[in-house]
């Protein structure tokens, strides 16, 4: 390896706009971002769905009746 051409590798604080902060270490010394994981929807489980002009509901009056469950008709 080359002497003096690599940034220091140092101790570093990542900071969540939810408040999270995580220490790890970079080349940066500190920086904030605005999600993380403990904070995302797809690790939090969390997930929603946007519906943007109607579109889900849209999906639904054309697909939703096949993709509900159909009753049986009861024998007696």
């Amino acid at each position: 390896m080359k002497e003096k051409i690599h940034p220091e590798y140092q101790d570093c604080t990542i900071t969540c706009a939810c408040g999270n902060v995580i220490k790890t270490k970079s080349t940066r010394k500190d920086f904030s971002v605005e999600i993380c994981s403990n904070c995302h929807p797809f690790f939090t489980g969390k997930q929603k769905i946007i519906d943007t002009a109607g579109r889900v509901d849209k999906f639904m009056k054309k697909y939703g009746k096949t993709m509900q469950k159909k009753e049986e008709p009861k024998k007696e």
